[in-house]
């Protein structure tokens, strides 16, 4: 809905400068606050952006999971982005959420970011381009989108207080480029992260008004990271304009007795407050007008979980879509796909097989109504046609996880799941509930409350040492059958979110247990100011011989017509709050993926991973298949590619490297504070060019079930500058099946006289084709592709003369190459 500034200014009036200076921090960790003098009502924001959480971490309120970032950006189709970007909106209103904390738009600049999965790729064209789909796909259906994390928040070393030194032109070109492509897309909000840039906090620096607000015109409102606003005066002068959460942030009363003082300007307040009406208006949670189903009462966040409705097949469907689209076969030797009809006996290898990692970890995690594992979906595909033979290998690296409901029972009830009480200080309970699982991040909190206390009775399957443990911060202690095996005081080490409140290291003691019988755990936590309430309780078995592992998979792979092995990263390795110290899945991973491949040789790699990981096997395997985190769907629609029913649609968004030592951006931990983007504009392929290496698979690599011939570039003789190029490139399909390609255009500019990549990506179209049958992709080259930042001038320019204009299947594959002459005034 609209209301006019006219409006806006006469409900302004009704507010004394306090009134209006308390509007702009929270009201609790997810609300704004409301004021019932204008009618405006509380707006509810939420995580994403795979799914919508909503206010609560309750693994009783489920969320449609959909596949990650890097795995919507692979599908390099908007239109789909756009309907899953839809799909999230309606699960935002049946919730109450009114703002979708997403997309992030911060880029893959060295394969060790921890966020990855969360981000959509290397390249800040392509970047924007998925993610203004996926803003027009939510806001499309009232919902609004929030672009994050603005700007140059690219990995999570220190992320609290990184200063990041990037120079002007590749902060313009590369880092700022994909927020303005949202901005362009009519995104509601910007995120301000917690990072600095050039020695200034980002909730307090000037690019929050200038480009953001002056230059592209942002109307919207500038939210703050949780926790990132850390003083007042300073932030409040800036472009910021809503500080979460709250109540207890550093603005609130501290920002009105700032207004009084006259500290802060009274008119810089009332700009920020008439964003905030703007958004409200649009939300229709101001004065009169019709509320949207966000709109609605909502239950506190204390209250017992509403009951999710069935997931609709539609939606069912589309995430399932999804996840063909997405996948990547990054390798095939004949193998895929695989034809149900000539299998009698199909072994699928791996602990990822079974516990298919569908998200990756931190704030963006929901509980998804259901998980579809890759073994589900095998199993599912050919069941009553083939015999499934499941071989768990080694247990991965990393932290032991959570219980899970069928794993223990409630010691009280008897009912899958654990018991949560919370105790006072002298040890009485207040209250108590069965849970479904043992993480339990926002445990009910009541007046009295002094110890979170979990417990279940574990009834083992396999006899011998096992490790259990207990995750948070504070005072804790594990016992198992009244026997202590750890207490301590764990304070935490950081104040990071991510940490304190959604993972909590663990603690562990070994304990050794019999097979089938009983022993209760009970895990105990006290509750004290800054460690949150976050308590996790955790047991694995002994973990497998490392050895026999590897040579019972082989057996099974030897005796099957085909091996699936999945192989992935777990949450210890790729999380948000964390960035990555290796690429390597692990020796015992690899040691897996090769036994199976020389056992036999119709070997599928399925690799369970949000950014890249080394695959030393790769030329051992019949084929390698990229699933990403491919949500709640996934072993569904990793089953469609599998056995031949959808096509793996995916491209690579981001440049995988053979190994670590080979990627020209590797860094992301700060110097005293700081952090240097030394490669300027070289991120990405942009960097493999410059350093003349070559990666496992570029940027853009991704194969069908057919082939391609790329065989005519036709680009116009010249072109004004400052002006879109259309260009046009024919290509054929010279395989047995009808399939999609995605057609790839790079720029480059010989003798330019400023430095410029060797060649840079400027735009793709998809196109379909039988067997056979020529095509002819249409792709606009946009204008902003050919112009740089001229930092002299502080001003777009572009330069005139010879072009080249490349085309192919991938950055490292460009075989069609055509000369574009670029005309007129030197201007952007």
């Amino acid at each position: 809905m609209g209301t006019s500034d006219e409006e806006i200014d006469r409900l302004l009036g009704k507010l004394t400068p306090r009134a209006r200076a308390l509007l702009l921090d929270g009201a609790t960790t997810w609300r704004t606050r409301a004021e019932p003098a204008l009618g405006l009502r509380e707006l509810v924001m939420s995580d994403g952006p795979a799914g919508v959480r909503g206010e609560a971490w309750d693994e009783r309120i489920t969320s449609v999971l959909l596949p990650s970032a890097s795995a919507l950006a692979a599908t390099w189709d908007e239109d789909l982005v756009e309907s899953l970007g839809g799909l999230l909106a309606a699960e935002a209103r049946r919730k109450g959420v009114d703002v979708l904390l997403a997309p992030t738009l911060n880029l893959h600049r060295s394969p060790l970011g921890g966020r990855h999965f969360e981000c959509f790729s290397e390249d800040p064209e392509l970047t924007g381009r998925v993610g203004a789909a996926l803003v027009r796909g939510v806001q499309a259906h009232g919902v609004a989108a929030t672009a994050k994390h603005y700007v140059a928040n690219d990995s999570e070393t220190d992320r609290l207080t990184v200063d990041v030194r990037v120079d002007e032109r590749a902060l313009r070109e590369v880092y700022l480029a994909p927020f303005e492509a949202a901005v362009a897309a009519g995104v509601r909000l910007v995120m301000a992260g917690y990072n600095a840039v050039d020695g200034t906090t980002m909730t307090a620096n000037a690019l929050l008004s200038d480009p953001l607000k002056g230059e592209w015109g942002f109307d919207g409102v500038v939210v703050s990271d949780w926790g990132a606003v850390r003083s007042t005066e300073d932030t409040a002068r800036s472009g910021l304009d809503l500080a979460m959460p709250g109540p207890d942030s550093p603005w609130g009363e501290a920002l009105a007795r700032a207004v009084a003082d006259g500290a802060v300007p009274e008119d810089t307040v009332d700009d920020k407050v008439r964003r905030l009406l703007r958004l409200a208006a649009w939300l229709g949670a101001l004065g009169e007008g019709e509320p949207t189903a966000s709109g609605a009462a909502r239950a506190g966040t204390e209250a017992p979980p509403a009951p999710r409705p069935a997931v609709a097949p539609r939606e069912r469907a589309l995430a399932r879509r999804a996840v063909a689209a997405g996948s990547v076969l990054l390798a095939n030797r004949g193998v895929l796909p695989l034809d149900p009809g000539r299998l009698r006996t199909v072994a699928v290898i791996g602990a990822h097989a079974a516990r298919t990692r569908t998200q990756g970890g931190g704030s963006a995690g929901v509980f998804p109504p259901h998980e579809v594992s890759v073994l589900d979906g095998v199993r599912a595909a050919l069941r009553g046609r083939a015999r499934v033979v499941h071989v768990p290998g080694p247990r991965p690296d990393g932290p032991a996880p959570p219980l899970d409901h069928d794993a223990c029972t409630d010691p009280r009830s008897g009912l899958p799941g654990v018991l949560l009480r919370m105790l006072d200080a002298d040890g009485r309970e207040l209250y108590a509930e069965r849970r479904r699982g043992g993480r339990l991040l926002e445990p009910r909190l009541v007046p009295g409350a002094h110890t979170v206390e979990v417990s279940a009775r574990l009834r083992p399957r396999t006899a011998g040492r096992w490790t259990l443990g207990v995750a948070g911060f504070g005072r804790m202690s594990l016992a198992l059958d009244g026997r202590p095996l750890l207490a301590g005081d764990f304070p935490p080490p950081t104040d990071d979110p991510a940490v304190v409140h959604v993972n909590p290291p663990a603690q562990y003691a070994g304990a050794d247990l019999a097979a089938g019988q009983d022993a209760l755990l009970v895990a105990r936590r006290e509750l004290a100011p800054g460690t949150g309430r976050a308590t996790v309780v955790s047991a694995a078995p002994p973990a497998p011989d490392a050895a026999a592992s590897p040579a019972e998979a082989a057996r099974a792979a030897a005796g099957a017509d085909a091996a699936i092995v999945v192989v992935g990263t777990t949450e210890h390795g790729e999380c948000e709050g964390y960035d990555r110290t290796t690429l390597s899945l692990g020796a015992t991973q690899n040691a897996l993926v090769r036994a199976v491949a020389a056992a036999n040789p119709r070997t599928v790699a399925v690799v369970n991973s949000g950014g890249p990981v080394e695959l030393p096997w790769r030329d051992a395997v019949g084929a390698v298949l990229l699933a990403w985190f491919p949500g709640q769907e996934g072993g569904d629609g990793l089953a469609d590619v599998l056995f031949g029913r959808a096509e793996p649609g995916g491209r690579l968004p981001t440049t995988w490297p053979a190994a670590l030592a080979d990627a020209p951006v590797t860094r992301t931990l700060p110097a005293d504070g700081r952090l240097p983007y030394d490669e300027g504009i070289h991120v990405g392929h942009r960097g493999w060019l410059r350093h003349a290496r070559v990666p496992a698979y570029w940027f853009g690599h991704g194969l069908g079930y057919t082939t391609w011939a790329h065989e005519e570039l036709t680009v116009p003789p010249r072109a004004g500058a400052g002006e879109d190029v259309t260009v046009r490139v024919r290509v054929r399909n010279t395989g047995a099946r009808p399939g999609r390609e995605v057609v790839q255009v790079y720029l480059a500019r010989p003798g330019s006289a400023v430095e410029r990549p060797v060649r840079w990506f400027a735009g793709y179209a998809a196109v379909r084709a039988r067997p056979g049958e020529s095509v002819t992709a249409t792709v606009r080259v946009p204008a902003r592709a050919l112009r740089h930042w001229c930092v002299r001038e502080r001003a777009w320019r572009t330069e005139t003369g010879r072009w080249r204009v490349l085309a192919g299947p991938s950055a490292g594959e460009v075989p069609l190459v055509a000369d574009l002459e670029v005309v007129g005034p030197r201007t952007g």
